[in-house]
């Protein structure tokens, strides 16, 4: 069975586009979208079984920082590593600081993108 992935962007586009990617790897068999934090936080909550999350920083309502202070607070979700994905790299320690695994800049490199991916759910 394949990886379970859950998308948190706001951006219509840019969870398309990362999609579209996540496609080309065999290790993804499935694909969830959130448009915030919030949104991503219910997902997770509702879905004991997504494998990784790749999460944007800016975003209404709920930004990426916002939603690692609250998820890495809760120990049923301290085994679903993050890797953040921004075109913000002053963001990076902060967001490894509040327990992101992972930090890949925008625009995503497919390749550094499954290595990475492979690195957290091996």
């Amino acid at each position: 069975m394949g990886l379970k992935v859950l998308i948190v962007d706001d951006d219509f586009i840019n969870r398309t586009l990362l999609k579209s990617v996540l496609k080309k790897n065999s290790s993804v068999s499935e694909m969830i979208e959130a448009e915030n934090g919030q949104d991503a936080l219910d997902k997770v909550t509702a879905d004991t079984t997504i494998d990784i999350i790749l999460l944007d920083i800016i975003m209404p309502i709920l930004d990426g920082v916002e939603f690692l202070k609250i998820f890495r607070t809760d120990s049923r979700f301290d085994h679903i590593p993050v890797i953040v994905l921004s075109t913000d790299d002053t963001r990076k320690g902060e967001v490894m600081d509040l327990g992101a695994n992972d930090f890949h800049r925008k625009p995503i490199k497919e390749e550094v993108l499954f290595k990475k991916i492979d690195q957290w759910t091996v």
